[in-house]
This record gives C-alpha cells, sequence and structure tokens, in this order.
C-alpha cells in the first residue's frame, strides 16, 4: 500500500477508533488576571509590538461601538462586529510579515486594521462612497486592499478557503519567502471548500495558514449541533497537516502559535492549521438577535474571558501601559471615527460609468448599451434614484 506507514500498528482484532483516541491539547499563556502561567513559554514580542496590538484592539473595539450604532440610526445598512475575538485576530496577524496574503471571512477587520488601513478607508467602504477602494460594490465590512495584500471579502461561505491554498501555492512557485493565511469560523468548515481547500494544501504542500475561529456558533447553531468529533483541530490532523489548538481569547497564545505555524509552513512548504477556542460576545450581525439562542448568564461567564482587558493587564503588569494612556486612546478614537463618519457620509456614490469596468480589459458594445439604457431609465425617473440622478 502507497500510503501505508511502515510505524503503523498491526492488531488481529478488531479495534475502533472514536473522538477520544485523539487527545489535543489547548495552549494557554496568559491567565485572566494578566499574569503568565508559571512553565509558559512566550513568544517573541518587544513593547512596540505589544503597544501596536494594543492600539489595534482598542481602535476597533471603538469602531465596532460607533460603526454598530451608526447601523442602528440607518445611516449604514449592515454590520458586524470583532468584539471577544481580537485576540484571535490581532495575536495572528501580528505574527505575519506584511508580504503575507490574508485572506478573510468577514469578522476579521483587525487585521487590515493592523496592517494600516486607516479610519477614512473604513468609512469610505461602509458609506460606498465614490472613494470607497471597491468602487462601492460591496456592502459594509468587505474590505480589500491590494496595497495591504488583503484580498477583499466574499460573502458566500468558506470561499476564500481553496482560494488561499491557491495563494500559498502561487507564492511558493514565486519563490517568495512569505505564506497565506485563511481566517474562517467553524460554521465554514462544514461546507466541502473546508475539505477541498485543506486536502489541497496537505497534497500540494501549501505553506497556508489555515485559522479556525471556532467562537462557538455558525451564527445560530452551536458547534453541538454542528458536529460530534473533537472540534476543527482534529480535521487538520487527518488531512496530514501540522496542527493546533489555542485559547483563542489569549494574544500570546495566538501570537506563539501563528509565529510558529508561520515559520512551519515556510520551512517546510506546508500547510498548518490553527483552531482558536474564542467566543464572539456580540451578535452575529446586525441583524441578528442572540437572546433568542443564548443565555445572558452564557454572555457573563465569557465576558470574564475578555481579551482585550487580559492583554491590557499584562501590559500593566510589565509597566508597558497606564490605565490613563488607555483611557486617551479609547476617547481619541471615538472622536476620530466619528468625524470621519460625518465625513464619508456626505461624499457622492461612485460615478454609474464604474459599473461595467473591471470585468474585460474594454467594456463589450453590449455592456456599453446596457450603460446607456440605464441612464436613460434614471433620466426618466430621477426621484427614484437620488443618489444617481445628479451625476447622469
Amino acid at each position: 500500500m502507497s500510503n501505508a506507514n511502515s510505524t503503523t500498528e498491526t492488531v488481529h482484532r478488531v479495534s475502533f477508533l472514536d473522538k477520544d483516541s485523539l487527545s489535543i491539547p489547548i495552549l494557554k499563556i496568559l491567565q485572566a488576571d494578566g499574569t503568565a502561567y508559571e512553565s509558559a513559554v512566550l513568544p517573541v514580542i518587544d513593547q512596540a509590538l505589544a503597544e501596536k496590538i494594543h492600539d489595534t484592539c482598542v481602535f476597533t473595539r471603538v469602531l465596532d461601538e460607533r460603526m454598530l450604532g451608526a447601523q442602528r440610526q440607518g445611516r449604514i445598512s449592515f454590520y458586524m462586529t470583532c468584539t471577544g475575538e481580537e485576540a484571535s485576530i490581532v495575536g495572528s496577524v501580528a505574527a505575519l510579515d506584511d508580504g503575507d496574503v490574508i485572506l478573510a471571512q468577514y469578522r476579521e477587520h483587525a487585521a487590515i486594521r493592523y496592517r494600516g488601513f486607516t479610519t477614512e478607508q473604513f468609512m469610505n467602504q461602509m458609506f460606498s462612497n465614490e472613494k470607497d477602494l471597491g468602487k462601492g460594490r460591496q456592502m459594509p465590512i468587505h474590505y480589500g486592499s491590494q496595497a495591504l495584500n488583503y484580498q477583499t471579502i466574499s460573502s458566500p461561505l468558506a470561499t476564500q478557503i481553496p482560494q488561499a491554498t491557491g495563494v500559498g501555492y502561487s507564492l511558493k512557485m514565486q519563490g517568495k519567502r512569505n505564506v497565506a493565511i485563511c481566517y474562517f469560523g467553524e460554521g465554514a468548515a462544514s461546507e466541502g471548500d473546508f475539505h477541498a481547500g485543506l486536502n489541497m494544501a496537505a497534497v500540494l504542500k501549501s505553506p497556508t495558514i489555515f485559522f479556525c475561529r471556532n467562537n462557538g456558533y455558525a451564527i445560530s447553531t452551536p458547534t453541538s449541533e454542528q458536529f460530534v468529533g473533537n472540534g476543527i483541530a482534529s480535521r487538520g490532523v487527518g488531512y496530514g497537516m501540522h496542527t493546533i489548538r489555542v485559547d483563542g481569547n489569549d494574544m500570546l497564545a495566538v501570537l506563539a502559535a501563528t509565529q510558529q505555524a508561520r515559520a512551519y509552513a515556510l520551512e517546510h512548504n506546508a500547510p498548518v492549521l490553527i483552531e482558536a477556542m474564542t467566543y464572539r460576545l456580540g451578535a452575529h450581525s446586525s441583524s441578528d438577535d442572540p437572546s433568542g439562542y443564548r443565555s445572558k448568564e452564557e454572555e457573563a461567564k465569557w465576558q470574564q474571558h475578555d481579551p482585550v482587558k487580559r492583554f491590557k493587564l499584562w501590559m500593566m503588569n510589565k509597566g508597558w501601559l497606564a490605565e490613563e494612556t488607555d483611557v486617551a486612546l479609547y476617547e481619541k478614537y471615538r472622536q476620530e471615527v466619528l468625524a470621519a463618519v460625518k465625513v464619508a457620509e456626505k461624499l457622492p456614490v461612485p460615478s454609474l460609468d464604474g459599473i461595467i469596468e473591471d470585468v474585460y480589459d474594454e467594456p463589450t458594445p453590449r455592456l456599453k448599451a446596457q450603460l446607456t439604457s440605464l441612464k436613460q431609465h434614471i433620466k426618466k425617473y430621477p426621484d427614484s434614484y437620488p443618489n444617481s440622478a445628479g451625476r447622469v
């Protein structure tokens, strides 16, 4: 048998394996009070990196607070928060090189912020105005930036997983010392694209980090109703991949795991799966009411594991952060986000002419004819198209 391992044990009686046959430990470095476990091995981190991580977390918390409020006011149509999962996102992106390519799901805006996405760029995207890098073609929170190696979000679940395999393989073929990282939730791991993507990555030896945010719910479906196996990490082992499970609310554990995952992926040109055990403190989206499927007691329990607070305490214990500095940073970003909202919501929408661009090198005659017809229609019914009528 070509795939048989020479060390495979031979038995002569029927012996089945089950979900408990594989014991998967969980990496923990920081305790809830911000102190490290006695035997913990810390990741590579200095004060400058810690301050950038903290800054990203604070901005993301403020952005989520303000923009969810803006959605409730009817100023934007939709929003999704990262609240409670910041350590999983920021801790992992902080372990990467700027040349590494990010393929996100839709709750990883902290990662693009860490890379340098500005407050104005966030607002332009959410208001779909003429300065939006995506030309107003996406719903809010579907960010993308070629300059920051952050591929544009795609709403259909899990499509980014096999794409990430291809991105990692492409980086390898080009001889670049970079990896791809692919974020997804445990709900997306129930899609066929997850299995196809991981199997391809393992067989083709694609240097890709598959990062699963296991936050306990696929919208309203708890993990107990999604699968009965040993989480998502066991699937990585099944595909022959290096795999680790970490406390997704522990910034240092996520940072350490991702640093070593990246080093392994580059050294061996091979994929790695990281399962981060975390919790979504907010609703799935602005369209969701979590009170229908989880209790206030459950949410209160997870509030005690707030990843931003835990990392803040660690920094304060190190003498790298003062309480007044933290408070001032929150206030600074509240003012900055509010000011950016007021500017972005007043900018005009993108020109209609751009609607037929970026599909063909040169728009086809049929597309041009359709655009002409659309403009004539808007001119005929200007009251129905207030955002576009004045620019036709």
